[in-house]
C-alpha cells in the first residue's frame, strides 16, 4: 500500500510578508500557529493553507457552478502538496442586522419552521384545532373533522419573519418606532414662543406656535404652567385649519394665512412618513423610541404564522426558549405525534440534535433563539460561527481556525478545545492561529512565525511540540508557555488610593438577562469588567453606561434602562472598539493618524514643488494631481477574468505606491534622528513605503510628524507601513490606532471604554497595551475595559466580575474589588483562573 502523506508540504510561500517560507504542517493533528501581531500567522494559515485547500476543491466543480461562487485567487507560493479540502473560521464576525436573530444565525430556526409546518396542529378558519397529518407535506388540503372546512397548511417559508410570515405591522422586525413624548418639550421652563416645543423648531414651520395660539393655548407662559387641556392640544390636538396673521419683519408688513395645525406628536409622525434619506431619519431620531410591535408583541410573526402548534405552543413561543430549554423540549415532540407523522417529525428533530449539542458544548445554552443578533457579544458571535462551521460530521477536511478564542472567557475556552478534539477524532486536521496560551498548549504541534511584525516577520522561528518550542531560544512565545500565573507589571494601589479621586456611580434597571445593578467606577484608575460570555458585561457597559453618559453630557433624558448616573466630572466618553477603520483602501495609517497632512504641507514647501506651482492638495493620493493616473491613487486595480474570479493586483504603473512618476521627482531633505548622520532627501511615495519605525529614524526635522510617529511607535504600531490600508488592520491594531490622537491630551474629564482590546494580541503586545493604558491614566483618564485576558485582568486596579453564569444564570455583580481578591470569592468563575 502506498504511503499516506503525514503532512502538508509548503514551499516558497510569499503571501503578504512571508519570506519564501518552506514548512511542513502535520495532518491529523491540532497544529497551533503563534507569533506576534503582524508576523504572518494568518498569511500562512489563511493565505496559503486555506486559500489553496478551498481553491483546489472549488476548481473540481464545473465552470458553470464556479461562476456563482466567490473564489480566492491562487496563493503566491511555489508549491503546496497534500493539502485537503479546507474550511475556515475567520476572526471578527460582523455584527448582524436588525433582521437577524440567534435562531437565524445558527440556522436552528430553519428546522423549527419546518417542524411546525409539517407536524403542527392547525386551527381551521372556524377556530377548531386539527390534529397533525401528512397533508401539509403532500400539499393536500386539511379537512377539519368538526366543521368540515377545508384549508391548506403553511410551508416553512410562510412561517419566516423575513419572508411571507412577517408581521404586517412591523415588517418582521418585532419593533416599532413611536414618538417619545418625553423628548418633545425638553425644557418646560420655556414658553412656546421661546421654542419650548422642540419639533416645531426643527421639523415644522415656526408658524406652528401662532397656529397653536389660535387653538386656544397660551404661548407666552412657561410650558409647566399650561393646563392639562392646553397640554393635550400641544401634544395631540386635531389637525384643524386656523386663520392667522403673520408679521413679516423684513418688510414690516402683515400677511393673513389659513394654516393646518400639527400637534407636536403629529409633527414628528409627519416628518417620519416623509423622510426618504438616512440624514432625514437621523434628524428625527431624537424624538423617537423603539417599542415592541403591539400587533405581534415583538415576536416578528404574523397571526397566520403563529397558527400551527406543537405540544400546545406556537413557533413564537418555541423560539423564546433557550437552547437548553429547547434541548429538553424536543425529545417530547415525536412521542406526542400521531403515528402517520412520527417518521417525518423524527427526521426533522434529528437535524437539530447536532447543532444544539454544539451550541451547548460551546457554552451558548443560555441564549434564546429569538434573541436579536445585534445584541450578541463578540465572543457569542464567534462561537455561533464556530458551531455553524463544524455542525456536519466531516472526515478528511482541513479546518483553519483564525483566533477562535477571541472574546472567550477562560471557562468557555474549555468548550472550544473540546470541539477541536471532536474534529480531530472524526479524522480531520485542525490548524489554529491563536495567542491564547491555553489554546497553544493544547496543540500537538506548534509553528511560530516571526520574529517581529511586518518586514521584520515572515519567517519560521520555532517549530515542534509545545514543550520543544518552550525550550527554543529563538521563540518569543516560550516565556509565556512556561508562565504559571498572570504577570503584574502595573504598580499595585491600595483601595484608598484607587478611589482617591472619587467614583462614577451608575444605577440600572433590568435589561435582557441583567438584573438591576448599582455600580461604582473609581476615577483615574483602570477597571476591568469580567465574567463568562453572556453574563451581562456588554449590556452593562455598552447598553447602559455609555448611552447614559452620552445622554447626560448632552442634557438629554437618560435611557429607560438607566435609573440614575452621577458622572463625578466625566464629560466625555470614548468608545474604543475593534471595528475596522475606514470604509475602503483610500484610508491609510498616514491619513488616519494625521501624518499625511503634515507631510503634504512639508513637501509643498520644497523648492522643486514651488517651481512647479504645486500646493499641499497636489500631494494627496486621493484627489491630488500627483496621484497615479492608472489606479487613481488606490494602489491596486481589479482584473475581470471572465469565468474566473476577479483578480486584484498591485497597480502596474505605481506598483502599489499610489503616486504617479512626477511625485518621485519632488524630493525634500530631512535631518535624521541619529546624531552625526547627514540629512537625506526623500520623495513622498518613498516615505509612504516605510514603516512607522523606519520613518521615525529618517525624519526628525519635522517635529510635529516626529511626535505623531513617536506616538504610533509607543502604541506598539511601529511595524505598520504609513501607506497600509486601515480596513486591513486587525481588531487590536485598529483599537490602538484610534488612540493615536488622544495620548498627549489632558484626560481628567474623559472615560475611555475598551471592548476587549486584547483581541488579536500576542502576550507581548498585551504588555505594550497595558503600558498604553497606564499612559492614559497618567494623563488623568478613567479607563474601563471589558476583558477576558487574565494578564490584563491581573493588571487592573479594580475588577467588576459579572455572573455567576451566562443568560438567566448571570446578570449580577458577583465580585467588586481588587483583582487579587477575586480568587477567594466562590461565586467568581473568573477568580478561579487568576
Amino acid at each position: 500500500m502506498q504511503n499516506i502523506p503525514e503532512a502538508i508540504e509548503v514551499k516558497g510561500a510569499r503571501v503578504h510578508n512571508l519570506k519564501s517560507v518552506d514548512v511542513r504542517v502535520p495532518l491529523h493533528e491540532i497544529v497551533g500557529i503563534a507569533g506576534v501581531s503582524g508576523s504572518g500567522k494568518s498569511s500562512l494559515a489563511l493565505g496559503v493553507l486555506y486559500a489553496e485547500g478551498s481553491r483546489r476543491y472549488l476548481e473540481a466543480l464545473s465552470t458553470y457552478t464556479r461562476r456563482r461562487l466567490t473564489q480566492a485567487a491562487r496563493a503566491d507560493v511555489d508549491e503546496v502538496r497534500y493539502v485537503p479540502a479546507a474550511l475556515a473560521l475567520h476572526q471578527r464576525p460582523p455584527v448582524p442586522g436588525i433582521r437577524s436573530t440567534f435562531g437565524t444565525m445558527t440556522e436552528a430556526l430553519n428546522s423549527l419552521r419546518l417542524l411546525f409546518s409539517r407536524v403542527g396542529s392547525y386551527r381551521c378558519p372556524n377556530g377548531h384545532r386539527v390534529a397533525p397529518s401528512m397533508n401539509v407535506a403532500l400539499e393536500k388540503p386539511i379537512v377539519c373533522p368538526v366543521c368540515g372546512e377545508s384549508f391548506y397548511g403553511l410551508g416553512a417559508e410562510e412561517l419566516a419573519f423575513n419572508s411571507d410570515g412577517a408581521c404586517p405591522a412591523c415588517g418582521g422586525t418585532g419593533t416599532m418606532r413611536v414618538v417619545d413624548e418625553s423628548t418633545l418639550v425638553p425644557d418646560e421652563s420655556k414658553t412656546i414662543d421661546e421654542g419650548a416645543v422642540a419639533p416645531w423648531g426643527t421639523l415644522m414651520w415656526s408658524l406652528m406656535k401662532d397656529v397653536c395660539r389660535e387653538m386656544g393655548v397660551r404661548t407666552d407662559v412657561p410650558f409647566s404652567e399650561l393646563t392639562p387641556k392646553e397640554r393635550e392640544i400641544v401634544f395631540h390636538g386635531p389637525q384643524e385649519k386656523r386663520h392667522i396673521v403673520v408679521h413679516m419683519k423684513s418688510s414690516n408688513t402683515a400677511t393673513e394665512l389659513d394654516f393646518t395645525y400639527y400637534s407636536a406628536v403629529a409633527t414628528v409622525e409627519n416628518a417620519l412618513a416623509k423622510a426618504k434619506t438616512e440624514s432625514a431619519v437621523k434628524r428625527i431620531a431624537r424624538f423617537l423610541k423603539e417599542e415592541p410591535c403591539p400587533a405581534c408583541k415583538g415576536t416578528r410573526l404574523s397571526d397566520e404564522a403563529r397558527n400551527p402548534q406543537v405540544l400546545g405552543i406556537d413557533l413564537a413561543e418555541a423560539t423564546a426558549k433557550t437552547v437548553d430549554e429547547l434541548a429538553c423540549w424536543l425529545p417530547k415532540v415525536v412521542p406526542s405525534l400521531p403515528e402517520e407523522v412520527k417518521a417525518i417529525g423524527s427526521s426533522i428533530v434529528s437535524t437539530l440534535d447536532e447543532p444544539l449539542s454544539r451550541l451547548q458544548q460551546l457554552g451558548l445554552g443560555y441564549l434564546a433563539l429569538d434573541r436579536a443578533g445585534s445584541t450578541l457579544s463578540t465572543g457569542e458571535r464567534q462561537r455561533v460561527q464556530l458551531a455553524r462551521s463544524v455542525r456536519n460530521r466531516t472526515t478528511g477536511v482541513l479546518y483553519v481556525l483564525d483566533e477562535p478564542s477571541i472574546g472567550l472567557h477562560p471557562a468557555n475556552v474549555e468548550g472550544l478545545l473540546g470541539v477541536m478534539d471532536d474534529l480531530l477524532a472524526d479524522g480531520n486536521s485542525v490548524v489554529v492561529v491563536d495567542h491564547d496560551v491555553h489554546v497553544l498548549e493544547h496543540a500537538q504541534h506548534l509553528i511560530e512565525v516571526g520574529p517581529g511584525s511586518g518586514k521584520e516577520g515572515g519567517r519560521i522561528i520555532a517549530q515542534g511540540t509545545p514543550a520543544e518550542v518552550a525550550e527554543s531560544p529563538d521563540s518569543r512565545i516560550a516565556a509565556y508557555l512556561l508562565q504559571e500565573k498572570p504577570k503584574r507589571i502595573r504598580p499595585v494601589r491600595s483601595v484608598e488610593g484607587i478611589f482617591s479621586r472619587g467614583a462614577l456611580r451608575l444605577s440600572t434597571n433590568a435589561l435582557h438577562t441583567v438584573h438591576p445593578l448599582d455600580v461604582e467606577l473609581p476615577l483615574g484608575a483602570l477597571t476591568v469588567v469580567t465574567g463568562v460570555s453572556g453574563s451581562g458585561k456588554t449590556t452593562l457597559v455598552l447598553e447602559c453606561l455609555v448611552p447614559a453618559l452620552e445622554a447626560f453630557s448632552k442634557g438629554e433624558k437618560l435611557p429607560s434602562q438607566v435609573r440614575s448616573i452621577a458622572p463625578a466630572g466625566i464629560r466625555r466618553v470614548h468608545l474604543i472598539d475593534s471595528t475596522p477603520i475606514g470604509a475602503n483602501v483610500r484610508s491609510t495609517v498616514a491619513t488616519y493618524s494625521g501624518v499625511m497632512d503634515e507631510l503634504r504641507r512639508a513637501f509643498a514647501q520644497a523648492p522643486s514643488a514651488k517651481e512647479r506651482g504645486l500646493h499641499a492638495g497636489d500631494f494627496s493620493y486621493n484627489t491630488g494631481s500627483l496621484r497615479c493616473p492608472v489606479c487613481d491613487g488606490t494602489g491596486t486595480i481589479s482584473l475581470d477574468v471572465q469565468f474566473l474570479p476577479d483578480v486584484e493586483i498591485a497597480c502596474p504603473s505605481c506598483h502599489g505606491g499610489r503616486f504617479g512618476e512626477a511625485a518621485w521627482q519632488i524630493r525634500r531633505s530631512f535631518a535624521r534622528a541619529k546624531k552625526g548622520t547627514e540629512p537625506r532627501s526623500f520623495a513622498l511615495p518613498e516615505l509612504m513605503e516605510m514603516t512607522v519605525d523606519e520613518a521615525l529614524a529618517a525624519i526628525s526635522s519635522l517635529r510635529r510628524v516626529h511626535a505623531q510617529l513617536q506616538v504610533l511607535h509607543d502604541l506598539g504600531l511601529g511595524y505598520l507601513t504609513l501607506g497600509e490600508a486601515t480596513p486591513a488592520l486587525s481588531g487590536g491594531e485598529a483599537q490602538r490606532l484610534k488612540l493615536a490622537g488622544e495620548m498627549e491630551r489632558d484626560q481628567k474629564d474623559a472615560l475611555f471604554v475598551f471592548d476587549e482590546p486584547t483581541i488579536g494580541l500576542h502576550p507581548h503586545d498585551v504588555e505594550v497595551l497595558e503600558g498604553v493604558l497606564q499612559t492614559l491614566i497618567e494623563h488623568g483618564a478613567t479607563v474601563l475595559v471589558i476583558e477576558h485576558d487574565l494578564d490584563m485582568i491581573a493588571n487592573a486596579d479594580w475588577m467588576i466580575d459579572m455572573g455567576p453564569g451566562g443568560g438567566e444564570a448571570g446578570g449580577r455583580i458577583v465580585y467588586a474589588g481588587v483583582p487579587a481578591g477575586a480568587s477567594s470569592c466562590p461565586a467568581s468563575v473568573t477568580g478561579r483562573y487568576l
